[in-house]
């Protein structure tokens, strides 16, 4: 799924971004990717940006509090840079489930079991935030 431009999450025109969140997730050394590209790839570019747009928002929440902004604003910039969030974490998981879950099905066997497992905890993660 590509990120969509008009879905950076900025109300107003305040603010600019803010950078995922760390949750655990397992950790894969890259030999154990390196055989296949990433779903997200073709759009790595557009992910990138809209990354830095959401960081951008961040700085701006950091402002706004430093300038003692009315509250309710910031919240509103808050809200904004989660949504921006959520709307990328959608569609690195999109292109997980279209790409490397959906090969792993097709092939079978234990790699199948556990890409869907991994998607399946991913899923739950985002709900959970």
């Amino acid at each position: 799924m590509r990120v969509k431009a008009e879905a950076d999450g900025t109300a107003q025109g305040q603010g600019q971004g803010q950078e995922p969140s760390q949750h655990s997730q397992p950790q894969r050394s890259e030999s154990q990717h390196s055989e296949s590209q990433h779903g997200y790839s073709p759009a790595k570019d557009e992910y990138t940006a809209r990354l830095r747009r959401i960081e951008g928002q961040v700085r701006g929440l950091q402002r706004m509090v430093a300038e003692d902004k009315y509250c309710i604003d910031i919240l509103t910039q808050v809200s904004a840079a989660t949504r921006a969030l959520q709307s990328v974490a959608l569609g690195l998981l999109n292109d997980h489930l279209a790409h490397c879950v959906a090969q792993a099905v097709a092939e079978g066997g234990p790699a199948a079991d556990e890409k869907l497992r991994e998607a399946t905890a991913a899923i739950a993660r985002l709900v959970r935030s």
